[in-house]
């Protein structure tokens, strides 16, 4: 296990520090929590956060554990190919059988914390309200919708935007009689793989009755 890391990672791939630091931080652990966790000093772990020092990989598996990750959670990353995605290619999914319809855009590999979707939203649909943890970015493609968060409510036609905290209470509507586009982004990890789609928009079951 002698082998490290720098002979195995492409150096295109992100450093593996910078990935370990927002998985302690996402883990709300120290450095010194971490330390004791996986049996690293604190003045090594802070090397390696900091890039100025390497891991073997038997210590990033270490680490691994103490983060409660595999260790291909630091190592891995998607070739370009893999993350493009192409219009009229995407795969499109509903929740529940909702009427609201997904196409996903974001990769899925390890360490990503940024999830994307083209969202079509059909006349008269309603979300109940919902709050959770991360940000969410709302950018109107066509048509319009109106969202509501916290107490504030907007009405947003096509070239409009939003980027809120996903902790204000929010819900959002189609109030027109055409179906709105929406870009959708956010910090919230919606699903991941092996697991099964559950966008933001649908943590709540809508109050408008959905048609078989």
């Amino acid at each position: 296990m002698r082998e490290t890391l720098a002979a195995m990672r492409d150096t295109t791939q992100p450093r593996v520090g910078s990935i370990i630091r927002a998985r302690r931080q996402q883990m709300q652990m120290t450095l010194t929590a971490l330390s004791q966790a996986s049996g690293v000093s604190v003045g090594y772990l802070s090397q390696v956060e900091r890039d100025q020092a390497v891991p073997s990989l038997g210590t990033l598996a270490q680490i691994a554990r103490a983060l409660k990750v595999g260790i291909d959670y630091f190592i891995a990353t998607p070739a370009p190919r893999d993350a493009l995605t192409r219009e009229g290619e995407r795969t499109k999914f509903s929740v529940d059988g909702s009427s609201v319809t997904y196409e996903r855009l974001g990769a899925d590999f390890p360490g990503n914390t940024l999830s994307s979707f083209l969202m079509t939203v059909p006349p008269g649909y309603r979300s109940e309200v919902v709050s959770h943890e991360g940000e969410e970015i709302i950018y109107v493609l066509e048509g319009s919708i109106t969202q509501r968060v916290d107490n504030d409510e907007m009405i947003m036609s096509a070239g409009d935007s939003l980027h809120f905290r996903g902790s204000q209470p929010h819900a959002w509507s189609n109030h027109t009689d055409r179906p709105a586009k929406l870009l959708w982004a956010g910090t919230l990890a919606l699903f991941r793989s092996n697991a099964a789609p559950k966008p933001a928009a649908q943590t709540a079951k809508p109050n408008q009755k959905e048609e078989n």
